[in-house]
């Protein structure tokens, strides 16, 4: 990394949604980011708020940390004047102090191996996530932490109202969903819109996926405008899915799932009202398709309205769902069907869209958020909002093999302008323009 210091550069990342029980669109985000950064021979440690008590034996730190990897995040206060009580006010107060989590080979750690971001030191400061969210809706301060080796840069791969002293501090901003489709999460609009603001004074950076998710930061705080950066996404494939025989791929599919290889179409991610579900549901059950429709998603928020419809589609056997497959066996899926429906109503970046594209996979997509960006002429179109469209394009994926031949064929070349090398380069470039201005919090 061509920045100018005696020692390899240095970036931490926050380990919240890695740590969360489900993979998540964010956890996928820090994970890539972590093995683009060790890629580009960057020191890469990773900062967890798991419930480690800091006088907790460090033959026993690793031990708890893969014991609790994976528990929800608190909900609830701790018990009144009991230990983790007074840590937790103790923190808020007067901030925390993360600490190392020992790698050695005591643990037997291979079963987390597809869900472990690459790192070269793991950090855990005890229910720092909680304790900061708390103080930050209480007094509207950021939280403080102090890391045994602070590193050239703290990259908050969500946002957070947390800084790490002596580095500096640039936040992910993925999208603005909460602010531009408020009734379709639950989060609390006004502290989030608080947030969004605040981290303009805080922040020596906003990073961000997409060209329009860029937009909405700047159309709520035109003061962000100087900080915020685009680097887009990229995605990892496994290549055992990648490379594996149409042989192999089509057996799979028979034995494990049921399914024929190009014989059904597939959506996935959290089933949630942004996600637009009900209408595809709609479209599904309205098409003359003769494939069926896999969803693969836990249910989220809000999702009252999918459910009933998705119990109703289900009794008619033209949807499939699946609620939660790791990320190979889903790339399997996602290479096997005869297309992706992902009509959303928003996307920060859009994920999937890029990783059926890499496959060859057609995809049909809505012209909301960044999705236009990300699938460009490769993708066919559709109004989110326009359930005859949905099901016309529906049916002509179902029918004109002609069309999706030339999906197939545009989708690679259009996913590898998102490649990991076109990632890389577009890091290095940020990196370097936030280490060039002058630190605001030193």
């Amino acid at each position: 990394m061509t920045v100018a210091v005696s020692r390899p550069f240095h970036v931490t990342l926050d380990g919240f949604n890695l740590a969360l029980p489900r993979g998540t669109g964010v956890a996928t985000y820090a994970r890539t980011l972590s093995e683009a950064l060790k890629g580009m021979s960057v020191q890469v440690d990773v900062l967890y708020g798991l419930n480690i008590p800091s006088h907790t034996p460090t033959a026993l730190r690793e031990v708890l940390f893969y014991d609790r990897l994976g528990e929800e995040e608190p909900k609830t206060k701790a018990r009144f004047l009991s230990e983790r009580w007074k840590a937790r006010q103790y923190s808020a107060l007067a901030g925390c102090t993360a600490q190392t989590i020992p790698a050695d080979s005591r643990i037997d750690a291979r079963s987390f191996g597809e869900r472990m971001p690459a790192f070269d030191c793991l950090l855990n400061a005890r229910d720092l996530f909680f304790v900061a969210a708390q103080r930050y809706r209480a007094t509207r301060r950021f939280m403080t932490v102090n890391l045994p080796e602070p590193p050239d840069v703290m990259h908050w791969t969500y946002p957070f109202p947390i800084r790490v002293k002596g580095a500096r501090n640039v936040y992910t901003i993925h999208d603005l969903v909460p602010l531009r489709l408020p009734h379709t999460t639950l989060d609390d609009k006004g502290y989030y819109f608080r947030l969004m603001n605040d981290l303009c004074h805080h922040a020596d950076a906003i990073c961000t996926v997409s060209e329009a998710s860029k937009r909405d930061i700047i159309a709520f705080s035109p003061q962000a405008a100087p900080l915020v950066h685009n680097t887009y996404q990229t995605i990892r494939v496994p290549s055992v899915s990648l490379n594996s025989s149409e042989e192999t791929l089509r057996d799979v599919l028979e034995r494990l799932y049921g399914l024929r290889l190009d014989g059904y179409y597939l959506f996935f991610g959290s089933i949630e009202p942004k996600k637009n579900i009900g209408r595809l549901l709609e479209a599904m059950l309205s098409s003359s398709a003769e494939r069926p429709l896999v969803i693969v998603g836990a249910m989220a928020w809000k999702a009252t309205g999918e459910l009933r419809l998705l119990e109703r589609c289900l009794n008619t056997g033209r949807v499939i769902r699946m609620e939660y497959l790791p990320e190979r066996d889903l790339m399997t899926l996602v290479r096997g069907a005869r297309a992706l429906l992902f009509p959303s109503l928003a996307e920060g970046f859009g994920l999937p869209v890029i990783e059926a594209m890499t496959f060859g996979t057609p995809v049909m997509a809505s012209r909301e958020g960044a999705l236009p960006e990300v699938g460009g002429d490769a993708v066919l179109a559709v109004d989110a909002y326009d359930i005859p469209q949905i099901t016309a394009a529906i049916e002509r994926l179902d029918r004109d093999d002609a069309l999706c031949a030339k999906l197939r064929a545009a989708g690679p070349g259009q996913a590898a302008r998102f490649d990991m090398h076109s990632y890389r380069a577009r890091l290095e470039t940020f990196y370097a323009d936030v280490m060039r201005a002058p630190v605001k919090h030193p």
